[in-house]
């Protein structure tokens, strides 16, 4: 019996053991149990991968209305032209989102405006695939945006054609002078960008505010014939001694104006007795008995001035009776008698001075003089004070005359040439950032004296006793270099006193426009950087109202044309049109110089709309600016004073940077 128990233990024994040794049925027991949780992750992480998906397109497509909105709003307002920025807003959102993707319902979106910020908000339901087992059937997902413009550290020069043109109307239609339109859109464009409102009527009042950290800075150079510079610059950078086309006055030595005053013949000595012989019973007058003799002396004397005086002293003796050859007669009681007349001279003497006046005759020469003009420089702290007039011996007979300096310069050394780009080494005039030299006058320029200026008919030297009048000329409003204008009311002032006058040459203005603003030229220390050491942006907006229109015979930044021929021919006197030439060759070699800088360059043809059947003269000008500008993008045209405006909003509207803020 025993070994029967025996046996049965170890039967017993051996089964559970192997039984606890089998895994087959505890593997299908574990995933029965692991089914649900593994479930809820895989579920779990395909439905995030769709909410994950979901929200980013959200997001996305909340971003696109709101960028898109803004900049649709540009500088005017949100509600604008039956609320079109919402609209655009509206529609980017829904290009972007799609309709319904990922399966998702119930989307909402909407866009507000408030203190130039445009803000989005949009939300979606996201149906749930695998996570219904646990009883979530949907999500629901949100999401807000925001997006507005913020200017970088920027400089806006604007160059402004102030040409007497610009005093009419672009066309009869037009409501504003040309002068008067470009005020409103220089306002309206410092609206948009400096969000400060002027007495210009925009449209709508800037709200917002810019960056404080952000540096936003506007200088002008207005131009025609020339600009109005000279008074921004150092002292050193005039030269202390300048040629014009004047005139001297001066005696040549020989040629005298004479005049002779004949003297009265007065007493010496003597005497002298007249009387008459009577009761003669003929006429028998005896011989005269009569001596004179004469003599005569010089004296002369010469003034301080010249004049040279010439006295002559004749003397004369006379002795002896001079009888008269006519005798008289009368009758009484019939006896005829005769009389006649005598004059008894007793070594009477007798003298005379007569006087001849010889003056220097002093002429007129009119030709090339060189004039000390540093008493123009006042010095100063800064080394750039300016006095605003110089005397010159230019006057009438040489006299002293006060010739007024309003700030027009004329230019350095320049060379002679057809094409100026690249821009020749000798071409000191077209050289942007060359700082003058005080030892070198070809780096220097000159004040523009019209008052010591005079033309004349022959390039020639011209000798003349012809006092004529001296030149005038045009000089626009003074310059103004890039600053951060305290105020709006300051910087309307400004833009108000522009007044139209004088021809164009674009060249001189695209030149001092650069000039001014160059971060590497003579304002390199004002220019280069922000005072934090930020970089700036740099913008430069030229407009003109028509094509170059120069003159040979008016005192220009390159002296009279007719006279001085700096830029053409020596030999060949220069046409209007030959002028006109050296203009828009530099013109269009500055304004490449001008983007090689890094300028963005926007250009502006106001007053014309140019079509297949415009004058060459207008298409040649609407080429030259468009290729004048950074590219096709940055050239406009303006056929009135709305479009201009317009044109102006929408350069600030680019300049602005559109940003997500959220």
């Amino acid at each position: 019996m025993s070994k029967n128990n025996h046996g049965g233990g170890a039967l017993k024994q051996g089964f559970l053991a192997r039984l606890l040794r089998n895994q087959a049925g505890n593997a299908l027991m574990i995933v029965a149990a692991a089914v649900i949780p593994l479930l809820g992750l895989v579920g779990g992480g395909i439905d995030m991968s769709r909410l994950y998906l979901t929200q980013a397109r959200l997001q996305q497509a909340c971003d696109a209305g709101a960028l898109a909105g803004r900049k649709e709003m540009g500088a005017g307002a949100w509600s604008a032209n039956s609320g079109k920025p919402d609209t655009v807003a509206l529609q980017l959102f829904d290009a972007n989102f799609g309709s319904n993707p990922y399966g998702t319902t119930g989307t909402t979106r909407s866009f507000v405006e408030s203190n130039r910020k445009v803000t989005g908000t949009a939300s979606v339901t996201v149906p749930m695939t695998v996570m219904r087992a646990l009883g979530i059937s949907s999500k629901t997902l949100s999401t807000t945006c925001e997006a507005e413009m913020r200017i970088p550290n920027t400089d806006v020069m604007f160059v402004l054609d102030v040409t007497g043109s610009m005093a009419s109307k672009a066309n009869s239609s037009d409501s504003l002078s040309k002068i008067d339109g470009l005020k409103k859109a220089v306002k309206c464009f410092y609206e948009a960008l400096a969000k400060q409102d002027t007495d210009a009527d925009c449209g709508s009042t800037p709200t917002g505010s810019n960056s404080s950290t952000a540096q936003l800075r506007f200088g002008f150079v207005p131009y025609s014939v020339n600009v109005n510079v000279g008074k921004l610059l150092k002292n050193d950078w005039i030269a202390d001694n300048w040629t014009y086309q004047s005139r001297t006055y001066a005696w040549n030595g020989t040629t005298y104006n004479t005049s002779t005053s004949e003297g009265s013949w007065t007493k010496v000595s003597g005497t002298v007795v007249s009387d008459t012989v009577s009761g003669q019973s003929s006429c028998n007058i005896p011989a005269d008995t009569f001596l004179q003799t004469t003599s005569s002396s010089e004296s002369s004397s010469t003034a301080t001035d010249g004049t040279v005086t010439i006295r002559t002293t004749t003397t004369r003796i006379s002795n002896g009776i001079d009888y008269d050859d006519k005798c008289s007669s009368s009758s009484n009681k019939n006896k005829k008698t005769y009389s006649y007349d005598r004059t008894i001279y007793t070594v009477y003497k007798e003298q005379k001075v007569d006087t001849t006046t010889k003056t220097p005759r002093y002429i007129y020469t009119y030709q090339p003089v060189s004039f000390p003009v540093a008493s123009l420089k006042a010095g100063g702290t800064d080394n750039s004070q300016w006095n605003g007039s110089i005397t010159l011996p230019v006057g009438t007979g040489g006299a002293n005359r006060s010739i007024a300096w309003n700030g027009c310069i004329e230019e350095r050394k320049t060379v002679r040439a057809t094409s100026y780009y690249p821009i020749p080494s000798g071409a000191y005039d077209l050289d942007i950032d060359m700082v003058p030299s005080t030892s070198d006058r070809d780096t220097q320029w000159g004040p523009l004296l019209p008052g010591a200026q005079f033309n004349r008919n022959t390039y020639e030297n011209l000798e003349s006793t012809n006092a004529s009048s001296s030149m005038s000329a045009t000089c626009p409003t003074e310059a103004k270099k890039l600053q951060v204008w305290a105020s709006a009311s300051s910087f309307q002032a400004y833009v108000n006193s522009l007044t139209p006058s004088g021809t164009t040459y674009h060249d001189i203005g695209m030149l001092w426009g650069a000039r001014l603003a160059s971060p590497t030229g003579i304002f390199r220390s004002e220019n280069a950087a922000t005072p934090t050491g930020g970089q700036i942006e740099r913008h430069i907006i030229f407009m003109t109202d028509g094509e170059t229109n120069s003159g040979v015979e008016e005192p220009t930044a390159y002296g009279i044309h007719k006279l001085d021929r700096r830029q053409t021919s020596e030999t060949i006197a220069p046409t209007d049109p030959d002028t006109d030439a050296q203009v828009n060759a530099r013109f269009t070699a500055l304004c490449s110089a001008a983007k090689n800088k890094g300028f963005t360059v926007w250009t502006i043809y106001f007053g014309v709309t140019v079509t297949n059947s415009s004058s060459q003269p207008v298409k040649d000008t609407a080429a030259r600016l468009q290729n004048c500008a950074s590219d096709a993008q940055h050239a406009f045209t303006a056929a009135n004073s709305t479009t201009l405006i317009n044109n102006f909003k929408d350069i600030a509207d680019n300049i602005s940077q559109l940003r997500l803020t959220q």
